[in-house]
């Protein structure tokens, strides 16, 4: 099975390459599965119900979330209704949405996501993201073997600690958050794919995805600019984790990092 798995989607350029992107990918690489961190989907920040509709509709199969989860209000119904988008799982057991998704993948396997915050620098209110994912390890149906944790943090310790604490209970642990991709892609020695961050599927001539001019203007001068998601040189970033069926355990991971094909047509930030 081959799993794609895609980082921080950031507004309208990012929705964009995607809808140019993950159906070639699809096709060409035979592609069974589709994961995508999509909680900058809203015009920077947060995912709304039609943005979830159209993800859905150019591949995405299940969407992550990070620290921005309740950002918009109109992201709770979404939360609610589908089982296909996940919350940090280590957020309080009342927080609204699920912590867990089990979905079918094109070649019939079932595959488990969830995500999960990390705590240093985050300014979220978030347990501990290893015991957290002991227990949702810990629930899984005996026949779902194969199992994904983003892992939604600023350092890079805590990414590369629970890569290591996970190595052999789980197929992939990726980072997001940061907008950077990495290059330490790898497959740990008891077979668990792993990624310090997937990168930003959203415009490279930026600031992380926003405004470069804005974002320099408010650091240098200390006066607060509106960070409008910027247009430039758009990306889709992330990886494809190739996995062993029968033990769930990863083969290869292979970094992706495709220019959007087609210029981002005029028209407003949704």
């Amino acid at each position: 099975m081959r799993l794609l798995i895609i980082g921080d989607i950031v507004g309208r350029p990012g929705k964009h390459v995607c809808s140019q992107v993950i159906p070639a990918l699809v096709r060409e690489r035979s592609i069974d599965l589709v994961i995508a961190n999509a909680e900058n989907a809203a015009a920077g920040s947060g995912l709304t119900m039609p943005m979830f509709a159209k993800l859905r509709h150019y591949g995405v199969d299940v969407c992550t979330m990070g620290d921005h989860v309740y950002k918009r209000h109109e992201t709770l119904a979404l939360l609610e209704s589908s089982d296909r988008v996940v919350r940090p799982a280590n957020l309080p057991r009342e927080a609204t949405g699920r912590e867990l998704a089990v979905v079918t993948a094109r070649n019939g396997a079932r595959v488990a996501v969830f995500t999960v915050l990390g705590r240093t620098f985050m300014n979220v209110r978030a347990d501990c993201p290893f015991h957290a994912a002991d227990r949702l390890l810990g629930s899984l149906p005996a026949d779902v073997k194969t199992a994904v944790c983003d892992m939604h943090a600023e350092t890079t310790s805590e990414k590369v600690a629970l890569g290591w604490y996970l190595d052999g209970r789980i197929t992939a642990v990726v980072g997001t958050h940061t907008h950077i991709q990495t290059a330490d892609e790898r497959v740990l020695p008891r077979g668990t794919a792993y990624i310090t961050d997937l990168g930003m599927t959203g415009p490279y001539d930026s600031v992380l995805g926003r405004d470069r001019y804005a974002v320099v203007q408010s650091l240098v001068t200390g006066v607060p600019h509106p960070y409008n998601v910027a247009t430039d040189d758009v990306r889709l970033c992330g990886v494809i984790v190739e996995t062993d069926d029968a033990s769930g355990r990863a083969r290869s991971i292979e970094r992706v990092n495709i220019r959007d094909p087609q210029p981002l047509p005029p028209g407003p930030e949704d």
